[in-house]
């Protein structure tokens, strides 16, 4: 469909963002650096903005509001979203987190027939899922950091063994199990979130406590992570069958680790690209997250995070990211900038890849 497109006529590219999810403003930031650096010359842009109860608006002169900093005041709610979508030849989805990233837009465009940017249902819900991307990295031999999984269960807990096997306890018994398996510091996620929202970092039991209890503010499954001290580091990748990785990046948090305030309000967080790693360190992560992308089925493109323990140099893989980030200090299009494709070129990659 790429060329087989009159050369005159642009491709009619849908860029939905916003969403439900707690990732809204994150999303919406991504999507208007991604519509100001895509060639306007190839693609007619049909900007699609979904608010945080649902409703689906068509955004008009979105350039114009761009530039008055108020991008989604004019907005035209869309009545017939599967009609409106089917105009579209493909759709470029800019959703992060729940209702986005975790397979359900996937599925939706998936049945309506519309090619769409990026990982397809399973890759998209198990790479959203930490815990099951874990399950799945385990069996691709991948080293990680040492981990407990539990649900919340009304007002006790589900402790999840290695085979399955469950126990409904209260949270101090958890918390028991927990100190057995792992050392102090821990770090405390939402199975199901993104931008290190609802993310602790535990010192010691009452940390550990608190965090279990603001963690199931996001999702009922929660992963406990033994921490790893070391470099945080980033390597984006992209493709279908022939995978393609970028260098290696990063992260240098000025906050005690890269939560959500670090990554998008304090100015003092920076990322280091190339990373100060060694060059087979360097491509051992290049190659692991080329198996990361592949053992979960990504199609098009994903951010793989890793860390490098200091103490022993050991490299451990963090998690894997299906829709990274895509605003003006993100790493994913940071990262392949720096081994020489641009931003707009990057784009059009990434959409060629899914027509």
């Amino acid at each position: 469909m790429t060329e087989i497109k009159n050369k005159m006529e642009k491709v009619k590219l849908g860029v939905i963002f916003g969403g439900m999810s707690t990732e809204n403003e994150v999303s919406c930031l991504s999507s208007l650096s991604i519509i100001k650096n895509l060639n306007k010359e190839k693609y007619k842009i049909y900007p699609i903005y979904i608010d945080k109860n649902g409703k689906w608006y068509e955004i008009l002169n979105i350039e114009e509001n761009e530039k008055n900093g108020n991008e989604l005041q004019e907005k035209q709610e869309i009545e017939n979203i599967i009609s409106y979508l089917k105009k579209l030849d493909i759709i470029f989805p800019v959703l992060h987190g729940l209702y986005g990233e975790d397979g359900t837009i996937q599925g939706l465009l998936e049945l309506i027939k519309v090619p769409y940017v990026g990982c397809k249902v399973l890759a998209s819900s198990v790479g959203m899922d930490k815990i099951y991307s874990k399950i799945i990295f385990e069996r691709a031999g991948l080293k990680q950091a040492k981990y407990t999984y539990v649900r919340k269960h009304n007002n006790n807990y589900i402790y999840v063994d290695k085979n399955f096997n469950e126990k409904i306890l209260d949270i101090e018994e958890i918390i028991e199990i927990i100190l057995k398996e792992q050392k102090f510091p821990m770090f405390v996620k939402p199975s199901n979130s993104g931008s290190s929202i609802g993310v602790s970092k535990a010192k010691n039991k009452e940390d550990l406590k608190s965090a279990i209890i603001e963690a199931s503010k996001y999702d009922n499954k929660i992963l406990i992570e033994e921490g790893i001290i070391g470099k945080e580091l980033e390597c984006a990748v992209l493709g279908n069958e022939d995978v393609i990785s970028s260098c290696v990046g990063e992260v240098k948090s000025a906050e005690e680790f890269y939560g959500y305030d670090a990554k998008y309000n304090n100015q003092n967080s920076r990322t280091l690209i190339p990373a100060d790693i060694t060059q087979d360190q360097s491509k051992k992560i290049q190659e692991q997250a080329i198996k990361a992308f592949k053992a979960i089925d990504g199609k098009g493109l994903s951010r793989v995070d890793f860390f490098i323990e200091d103490k022993t140099g050991m490299i451990y893989i963090n998690e894997i990211n299906t829709l990274p980030g895509f605003t003006s200090i993100s790493m994913y299009p940071k990262l392949f900038d720096s081994v020489g494709i641009n931003y707009s070129d990057l784009l059009d990659k990434i959409i060629n890849l899914a027509m």
